[in-house]
């Protein structure tokens, strides 16, 4: 009996440690993913930090500035956010474009076809909506928005906030 509870032991030991090893990160794949999505246009500032923010005190509001440090003009396709209690607005020749928001979720549309020429800004005002998630929403949020050219390249921002009641 001591030698089937040591055998079946044993293989559970091995069985654990062999999942262990294979499950782990591989970190040449993270490096390369990232290369992948890395954009051509870039942000004089990629995260902002609200701080604590009140339910109370409704909408916050952030610009980044985006430009297009290249030598030709990109055609920026897609604004998205990764929650519906967040939306943009881009800056354009034509005035203000949005909401953007999040796909399939009522958070408006997504599609911009924004060409911004070289050496060309825009301002994109972000919009965070602390009351989205009704009172549930509280504590700490990390809210992205992905910028994805025509080329598929995207460039990604970041906002964060504590929310209080």
């Amino acid at each position: 009996m001591k030698n089937k509870t040591m055998i079946v032991s044993l293989i559970a030991l091995v069985g654990l440690f062999s999942l262990m090893w294979w499950g782990k990160p591989n970190p040449n794949a993270t490096q390369a993913s990232n290369i992948e999505t890395k954009g051509s246009l870039i942000a004089e500032e990629k995260l902002y930090d609200f701080g604590a923010i009140s339910m109370a005190n409704g909408k916050v509001e952030k610009v980044f500035k985006i430009t297009n440090p290249t030598s030709s003009e990109i055609t920026l396709k897609n604004i998205e956010t990764s929650c519906m209690c967040t939306t943009a607005y881009l800056e354009s020749g034509n005035g203000e474009k949005g909401p953007f928001g999040m796909p399939g979720h009522g958070g408006g549309a997504t599609r911009t076809n924004e060409v911004i020429n070289a050496g060309e800004s825009r301002e994109l005002k972000v919009v965070y909506d602390p009351n989205a998630h009704g009172p549930a929403g509280v504590g700490n949020i990390d809210r992205f928005i992905y910028l994805t050219e025509a080329s598929g390249k995207i460039l990604e921002l970041e906002i964060k906030a504590v929310v209080t009641p």
